[in-house]
């Protein structure tokens, strides 16, 4: 098993501290066991060859230092975990937002450095899709934790190829679901980068392609599991609400959003992390 590590110059905002913190409110699981140390650890699937790694990543003031172990592709692993972190954004321009729209203005006093980390691939993402339908998160969570200790490689979600062929005792018809993510991330149908590239309605309309897999899932895939940064989820009441909250009740959603361009994802990221900070 060998270790690989790359630094590299994170442009615009950045705070590895306060990202995590969000991280581990967001992804159930996602960040078990970390220390404060300034260091933050995760395994993870690579989507690139389906093997599993390991990463640590430290901030040195601008520049993230990403170390990664596996046996697979590690150019490919450390490029994922800078995708997912949101490292590999050129973000300089983001704190313009905050001055032409003082609310998220506000927000980003708030969170300084925010950098809003998705899940570890698309395919880990659609994963999650299917298991949190109809179902609280903590169940959803268990589900996984359950399916990663039976299954996975050392706490990495196991690999579409192992996973299609696993008869789960699951609710409903997710392990059907389960199945058809899987066969769908060894068709290249849920590449991580190629998403990414992709126009995010685009991407979207994609995924649903997948069975099980309909349009607030097609947001998520796209929006936190490529982690692409200038969208708008779909059907996101929270987000509605919240909007309504900070901008009155004659504001809609879209037409706000036109003042966060080119970073809409982000905007939206922060408003909801503020909501849930309340309690809301």
């Amino acid at each position: 098993m060998a270790t690989h590590t790359v630094r590299r110059e994170v442009l615009g905002p950045w705070s590895l501290e306060i990202s995590r913190e969000f991280w581990e409110g967001f992804a159930p699981a996602a960040l078990s066991g970390q220390t404060r140390d300034g260091t933050l650890t995760t395994v993870f699937r690579v989507d690139a060859d389906w093997s599993s790694a390991r990463s640590s990543v430290v901030q040195r003031d601008q520049v993230a230092e990403l170390s990664v172990t596996g046996d697979g592709d590690l150019d490919a692993a450390a490029d994922q975990v800078a995708r997912f972190l949101a490292l590999d954004i050129d973000a300089r321009s983001w704190p313009d937002i905050g001055e032409r729209d003082p609310v998220i203005g506000r927000a980003q006093q708030q969170l300084p450095g925010l950098r809003p980390c998705g899940f570890h691939s698309a395919y880990e993402a659609a994963a999650w899709s299917v298991l949190s339908q109809r179902v609280r998160v903590v169940e959803a969570a268990r589900m996984r934790t359950n399916i990663i200790d039976r299954y996975g490689d050392d706490g990495a979600f196991p690999a579409p190829d192992r996973l299609t062929g696993l008869d789960i005792d699951l609710p409903g018809r997710k392990t059907e679901y389960l199945a058809a993510v899987a066969e769908a991330a060894l068709d290249g149908r849920l590449d991580t980068a190629a998403l990414r590239a992709m126009a995010p309605d685009d991407a979207m309309q994609s995924v649903q392609e997948i069975k099980g897999i309909g349009p607030f899932a097609a947001g998520l895939i796209v929006l936190r599991g490529a982690n692409a940064p200038d969208a708008l989820p779909p059907n996101e009441r929270r987000l509605e609400s919240e909007v309504a909250t900070q901008y009155g009740d004659d504001r809609s959603l879209p037409d706000v959003a036109e003042l966060w361009r080119p970073f809409r994802t982000w905007a939206a990221v922060y408003l909801r992390a503020l909501r849930e900070r309340r309690g809301d």
